[in-house]
C-alpha cells in the first residue's frame, strides 16, 4: 500500500509543478481560485475571506517555505487533511504561507511556524497540543460539533465587586489593568491567557486577572493605572511592580520566581562567612526572633519591593546573630572582604519593629548598598550605578587570586581621594568590559594603564588628560571637574562639508549651535542607521522639510543618536526615531512629538501648533 501512496503524491506532485507554469499567465485571477496540494487547499491574503465565510470549521496551517519544522509536519498535515476530508461533514484543511500572506499572519498573531488554529464559524481557536495526526484530528472534530463552545478563560475578570475579595486571599496574583482600545493591550491578550493557563496548573497554582480599567475607574485610581497595560503583582492584597516580560514564557518564568520567598534563609554560620570571604556584592541580612516576628515581615515586604536588584537573607540563628553582634530586629548590611576599607565601617545596622516602615528598610539598604569604591561592572551598571556624577577608574580589574593585589593596589589609591568627595560616586571599571565607553571617551588609545572619567547629571562625559595615573592627579582632575574648568567630551560623526540639503543633519559637535540655537525653532529627529521605522519615515521626513523650507526660522533636522552625543539632557531618547520641536524661546523644554502617526499631515500640524517664529500667512492657512 505504501508503494502506491508514494506513485499517488509523486503523480500529484507533477500535476502542481504543471499548474505552477501555467499560473504565471493568470497570477490576478489564480490567486483568487483555491488550489490544492497533496489534499491541502492553499489560501491567501485574496482568496481567505470568501472561502472560509461559509464553512463552520477549518483547520488553518501558517508556515513559512524556508521552515524545517513546517517541512518535517507536510506529510503528517496531509494525512490529517485525508481523514478530514471523509469526515461526515467534510472539514477543510487548509495551509497558508505567512511570509507571503503577511495580512493573515498579523491577523490572526502568527509570530512562530507551524502555527495552527482551528477557525469555528470565522472565530480562531489556538491549537497548543501536540502536531500528532491523532490529536489535532480529535481537537478539530470536538470543535466541530454544532454545540461546541470556546473553553471560558483562565484569566479571571475582576471588578469593583470582587476586587478586594479575589487579591487580598491571594498569596501571589498578577493584575493586568487595560484599555479595550489600547493596542499593547491586545497584542498582550492571547500571550496573558496562555501564561495564565500554564500557570493554573502549577501547585500550588498562581493566578493572572485583568481589570477594565476604562469601566472600573475607582480600582484604577485607587492603584495609580496612567497607562495601559499596567501590571501589578499584589501579594495578600500589597501591590508591587510588575518588571517582566510580555510574552507567554517570560511571564511564566518570571511569575514562578516571584511566588518564592524574596530573602532567603540562612541557617550556618559558615554560610555568612562565605559571603563575606568570596562574595562579589553586598550581603544583607535580617536578624529576627522567628518567622512569626512583625519585624520579619515589615523585612520581606521591602524585600519584595528590591528583589530584582538584590540578594536578601534572613536568619533566626543566635550564633550568626553573635558572630553580627547583633540581637534579633536588626537588619544588617555589609560588604564582602574585597570591598571593604580602613575608611568605611564594617557594617551598617538597622532597627527593624513591627511598626517600621517599609520604605525605610529600602533606603537603609540602596544607601549602603555601594562601596566606597566598588566595581561597576555591565551586569550590575543598571541597577547599582546609576547616581551622579560618577567617577569611574578604568583598568584591568580582575579579582581572582593571582591579579588581585594587583587590582587592590589601584583601588586603594582611588580610596584614598573618594574618602574625601562624599557627594559623588566611585567605581572601578574593567577597560575590556566598558572598551566602547574608554573609546567614546578618546582614551582607548591613551597609553596609560589606568584612565579616568567623570559622568555627570547632565548626561555629559570628563575624561582624565593621560598622565602616570595616582591619587593625587586623580584628586586634581575632580578637584578641577567641581570647580567647572573641565570640558565635555562629546562623541560625534565628522562636521557634514556640505549640509545644504533639506533636512539639516546635526553631529555630536554640533548640536549646541544647529539645535540650541535660540534664534531658530528646530525640529529634530534622532535615528539609527538599523531602524525600520526610520527608514519608513525618511521619505516623510524630506517632504517635510521640503514643505517648510521658505521658513527662515525653522529648521527640520536629523541626528544619529547611536554616533553622536546629544549634549543636552532635556532631549531623552529611549527608542528609534524620537522626534522633539525645540522653541527658539525655551530650548530647555523642548516638545516630544507623541502619540500621532508619523505622517505629513501629523508632523505639520505637530510643528504649526508649536511654532513660535514666523508670521502666519494667509497661504499659511
Amino acid at each position: 500500500a505504501s508503494a502506491e501512496g508514494t506513485d499517488e503524491d509523486a503523480s500529484e506532485r507533477e500535476d502542481a509543478i504543471e499548474d505552477e507554469e501555467e499560473e504565471e499567465d493568470e497570477e490576478e485571477e489564480e490567486d483568487l481560485e483555491v488550489k490544492e496540494e497533496n489534499g491541502v487547499l492553499v489560501l491567501n491574503d485574496a482568496n481567505f475571506d470568501d472561502f472560509v465565510a461559509d464553512k463552520d470549521t477549518v483547520l488553518l496551517e501558517f508556515y513559512a517555505p524556508w521552515c524545517g519544522h513546517c517541512k518535517q509536519f507536510a506529510p503528517e498535515y496531509e494525512k490529517i487533511a485525508s481523514t478530514l476530508k471523509s469526515n461526515d461533514p467534510p472539514i477543510a484543511v487548509a495551509k497558508i504561507d505567512a511570509t507571503s500572506a503577511s495580512m493573515l499572519a498579523s491577523r490572526f498573531d502568527v509570530s512562530g511556524y507551524p502555527t495552527i488554529k482551528i477557525l469555528k464559524k470565522g472565530q480562531a481557536v489556538d491549537y497548543d497540543g501536540s502536531r500528532t495526526h491523532e490529536e489535532i484530528v480529535a481537537k478539530v472534530r470536538e470543535v466541530s460539533q454544532p454545540n461546541w463552545t470556546p473553553p471560558p478563560e483562565v484569566t479571571l475578570v475582576l471588578t469593583k465587586e470582587n476586587f478586594d475579595e479575589v487579591v487580598n486571599d491571594a498569596d501571589i496574583i498578577l493584575v493586568e489593568f487595560y484599555a479595550p482600545w489600547c493596542g499593547h493591550c491586545k497584542k498582550l491578550a492571547p500571550e496573558y491567557e496562555k501564561a495564565a493557563k500554564e500557570l493554573s496548573k502549577r501547585s500550588p497554582p498562581i493566578p493572572l486577572a485583568k481589570v477594565d480599567a476604562t469601566a472600573e475607574t475607582d480600582l484604577a485610581k485607587r492603584f495609580d493605572v496612567s497607562g495601559y497595560p499596567t501590571l501589578k503583582i499584589f501579594r495578600k492584597g500589597r501591590p508591587f511592580e510588575y518588571n517582566g516580560p510580555r510574552e507567554k514564557y517570560g511571564i511564566v518564568d518570571y511569575m514562578i520566581e516571584q511566588s518564592g520567598p524574596p530573602s532567603k534563609e540562612v541557617p550556618t554560620l559558615k554560610q555568612v562567612q562565605e559571603f563575606l570571604k568570596d562574595g562579589d556584592d553586598v550581603v544583607i541580612i535580617g536578624v529576627f526572633q522567628g518567622e512569626s516576628d512583625p519585624a520579619y515581615q515589615q523585612y520581606q515586604d521591602a524585600a519584595n519591593n528590591l528583589r530584582e536588584d538584590y540578594k536578601f537573607h534572613h536568619t533566626f540563628s543566635t550564633e550568626i546573630a553573635k558572630f553580627l553582634k547583633v540581637s534579633p530586629g536588626k537588619l544588617v548590611v555589609m560588604q564582602p572582604e574585597k570591598f571593604q576599607s580602613k575608611y568605611e565601617p564594617r557594617s551598617h545596622v538597622m532597627d527593624v519593629q513591627g511598626s517600621t516602615e517599609v520604605s525605610a528598610i529600602q533606603d537603609h539598604v540602596v544607601k549602603h548598598a555601594l562601596p566606597l569604591v566598588g566595581h561597576r561592572k555591565t551586569s550590575n551598571d543598571a541597577k547599582r550605578y546609576t547616581k551622579r556624577p560618577l567617577v569611574v577608574v578604568y583598568y584591568s580589574v580582575d579579582f581572582s587570586f593571582d591579579y588581585r593585589a594587583a587590582t587592590q593596589f589601584w583601588r586603594n589609591k582611588v580610596l584614598e581621594v573618594a574618602k574625601d568627595f562624599p557627594e559623588y560616586t566611585f567605581a572601578i571599571a574593567d577597560e575590556e568590559d566598558y572598551a566602547t565607553e574608554v573609546k567614546d571617551l578618546g582614551l582607548s588609545e591613551s597609553g596609560e594603564d589606568v584612565n579616568v572619567a567623570i559622568l555627570d547629571e547632565n548626561g555629559k562625559k570628563f575624561a582624565m588628560e593621560p598622565e602616570e595615573f595616582d591619587s593625587d592627579t586623580l584628586r586634581e582632575f575632580i578637584t578641577a571637574f567641581k570647580k567647572g574648568k573641565l570640558k565635555p567630551v562629546i562623541k560625534s560623526q565628522p562636521v557634514p562639508k556640505n549640509n545644504k540639503g533639506p533636512v539639516r543633519v546635526v553631529v555630536g559637535k554640533t548640536f549646541d549651535s544647529i539645535v540650541m540655537d535660540p534664534s531658530k525653532d528646530v525640529l529634530i529627529e534622532f535615528y539609527a542607521p538599523w531602524c525600520g521605522h526610520c527608514k519608513q519615515l525618511e521619505p516623510v521626513y524630506t517632504s517635510l522639510a521640503k514643505k517648510y523650507k521658505n521658513q527662515k526660522n525653522l529648521v527640520i533636522a536629523k541626528m544619529d543618536a547611536t554616533s553622536n552625543d546629544i549634549a543636552s539632557d532635556r532631549y531623552k531618547v529611549d527608542g528609534f526615531p524620537t522626534i522633539y520641536f525645540a522653541p527658539g524661546k525655551d530650548k530647555k523644554n523642548p516638545i516630544k512629538f507623541e502619540g500621532g502617526n508619523r505622517d505629513l499631515e501629523h508632523l505639520s500640524k505637530f510643528i504649526d501648533k508649536h511654532t513660535t517664529k514666523w508670521s502666519r500667512t494667509k497661504e499659511d492657512l
